[in-house]
């Protein structure tokens, strides 16, 4: 599953709010397809999460969103609007 995904299936599936363990025994197992390969499931993913219960689709997806693993985000670091004036740069070649 992609995880843009997942935050209709928070949807379709919970009534809101809802504790994280139920979300965990219920979808836990589904795979999450990190964009350039490999997964990890929203059991591991929400086992990183303190949040005990969540409110709405939206906070979930959110709570998602922040605890996926570096395999989902694009380039670590990148910053394609270059140097702030008066900052130092280190000369980076690509």
């Amino acid at each position: 599953m992609r995880l843009p995904e997942t935050r209709d299936l928070f949807a379709r599936e919970f009534t809101f709010p809802v504790a994280c363990e139920t979300v965990v025994d219920r979808i836990g197992d589904e795979e999450l397809d990190a964009p350039n390969g490999g997964s990890e499931t929203i059991g591991t993913v929400l086992g990183r999460c303190q949040e005990e219960e969540f409110r709405s689709a939206d906070e979930l997806y959110d709570a998602l969103l922040t605890f996926v693993g570096d395999a989902y985000i694009g380039r670590k670091f990148y910053d394609d609007r270059g140097a702030q004036p008066g900052e130092e740069t280190e000369g980076v070649s690509f």
